[in-house]
């Protein structure tokens, strides 16, 4: 699927790194479920809902969560980052309010050599808290 989104859709926010379903880069969110798309054949997404990083803007405003990640330079190189915001996206579906060990929790299926995470983990800590008030 990562080769599919990536090379014939044009979905370049989809990396591929380890394609064993170990670093995270390629995580995609499959009927809103974070999955990584190495594992999965092509033909297996047809008539669902597949979300790239590319879909979580909207037109030129990047969302709340991208832009907690700008600010607290949580993007590093930017190769793993497309990953971790997908697996991100989905975490805070299903744990609107979670506390830091649980996000360096969620983190710890995402392998990156360029961070220490906090950035990270601050920019989903930031956007959980703003999203309670609002």
């Amino acid at each position: 699927l990562c080769d599919f989104l990536r090379h014939d859709l044009g979905a370049t926010g989809v990396h591929v790194g380890c394609e064993h379903g170990v670093c995270g880069a390629c995580t995609v969110l499959v009927d809103g479920v974070a999955m990584r798309s190495c594992l999965m054949l092509a033909v297996q997404g047809h008539e669902r809902r597949i979300e790239t990083v590319e879909s979580l803007a909207d037109d030129d405003t990047l969302s709340d969560l991208q832009q907690a990640f700008r600010r607290h330079h949580a993007l590093q190189c930017g190769f793993c980052s497309a990953g971790i915001l997908m697996s991100c996206v989905d975490f805070l579906e299903r744990v609107p309010n979670p506390d830091e060990t649980q996000v360096r929790d969620m983190l710890s299926g995402h392998l990156c050599r360029c961070t220490g995470y906090t950035g990270i983990v601050q920019a989903v800590l930031e956007v959980a808290a703003q999203r309670q008030t609002n």
